[in-house]
């Protein structure tokens, strides 16, 4: 890579970031104002709560479909133009009149969202040099991770002093800069391979590379089976009221950050497989200590920083096997990748639920722990599928 080339990519880098920050923003604070939009609304708790899981299903399904459908469009163009239907997605939230609204402007928002995301990864990949890629792959997905710790709660503050609407309203604001700087920074012509819906079809029928994507599902589902009834759990064996739980989500955030950045340069130094094997006996160790709870907070808070850098650190990683294992195909493979963040999400939510109706709140570290095994037993038969025949 030339000195004028690598100059260009550290400008799109940080872009690209920020694209993601303003995606996370817009998809996670919905986690902090779904009271007030309920109350104004008039829906129910679970009505509202239908909203994220409408979001979640969306992104799953458009994602690899329109990254698939879009190949041949430009990839500047395609990321500003994925970035403004997102950010019109906000203005159709804050102004939705009814329910119906917005849940149309999730699916809106999931359209736009599940073209930024893996095709910034695609770009950020394809302008850096092997040697920096895992790097370059954390530093976009940076915004995502940086989003749940600024973004979230700015977005929750926001809500309940200002009212939920004026919430989406900034997030749109805040999409107009990034989509200039994307059409300013971003290189005219990238020359990647465009890819289509038999690219598509051609990766969901292999296996190899299904169970090399499947990986996330399994290991941020086993994370999400403690995540998503952490405030519960808190409360319960620990005491916790909201500052406290407040507090834990906050050092969670932070975990989350330095484990993403962490990822990368561990990726770049000892290789994506190596990484990813380390990470899930990390998490198989770490998550049964909270069905050990209650113990002195000072370790509680040091144990969910921990917890979150090991679950955090595994996206760079994984997006770099996954681009190894099929190059040419990449831009689908991360889309496919994308989709099984949030189908990883729901089926750990779902588990957790079964297991706190179950067997309660206490076993949950031990379901997480178990969830994290099956996520290393995939990953070591992807590992045998993927070796490289010999001749």
């Amino acid at each position: 890579m030339t000195a004028s080339a690598s100059t260009a990519t550290d400008r799109v880098i940080p872009i690209l970031s920020a694209a993601n920050f303003v995606i996370g923003m817009g998809a996670f604070m919905l986690v902090g104002l779904l009271n007030p939009l309920a109350q104004d609304l008039a829906m129910t708790a679970p009505q509202a709560g239908m909203i994220m899981v409408v979001y979640a299903m969306a992104y799953a399904v458009l994602s690899p479909l329109l990254v698939s459908l879009t190949g041949r469009i430009g990839r500047r163009r395609l990321l500003a133009s994925a970035l403004l239907i997102f950010a019109l997605s906000c203005l159709m939230a804050a102004f939705a009149p009814d329910p119906a609204t917005i849940f149309l402007s999730r699916v809106v928002a999931a359209a736009g969202a599940g073209l930024v995301t893996p095709v910034s990864a695609a770009v950020a990949a394809g302008l850096s040099p092997p040697g920096r890629r895992a790097s370059a792959l954390a530093a976009v997905f940076f915004g995502l991770t940086l989003a749940q710790v600024l973004g979230v709660p700015a977005g929750s503050f926001i809500a309940y002093t200002f009212g939920w609407r004026p919430a989406f309203g900034l997030v749109a604001v805040l999409a107009l800069p990034v989509i200039w700087g994307i059409w300013v920074i971003v290189p005219a012509g990238l020359g990647f391979a465009p890819v289509g819906l038999a690219d598509l079809g051609r990766t969901l029928a292999n296996l190899r590379h299904m169970l090399a994507i499947g990986f996330t599902s399994f290991f941020l589902g086993a994370i999400y089976i403690i995540y998503t009834y952490i405030a519960p759990l808190l409360a319960t064996t620990m005491g916790f009221g909201r500052d406290g739980i407040t507090l834990a989500l906050l050092m969670f955030g932070v975990g989350a950050v330095a484990g993403n950045l962490a990822g990368g340069r561990l990726t770049d130094r000892i290789g994506a497989g190596p990484t990813l094997a380390l990470l899930a006996v990390g998490e198989i160790a770490i998550m049964p200590v909270f069905s050990l709870l209650p113990f002195a907070a000072p370790g509680f808070f040091a144990l969910c920083f921990v917890w979150a850098a090991i679950g955090w650190s595994f996206m760079a990683a994984q997006q770099e096997r996954l681009i190894g294992l099929d190059p040419a195909n990449a831009q689908v493979m991360l889309a496919l990748n994308a989709a099984s963040i949030y189908v990883g999400a729901a089926a750990g939510s779902a588990v957790g639920a079964a297991v706190v109706s179950s067997a309660g709140l206490g076993a949950l570290g031990i379901a997480g722990g178990a969830g994290a095994f099956c996520a290393l037993a995939i990953l070591l038969l992807s590992f045998r599928m993927n070796r490289p025949r010999s001749t």
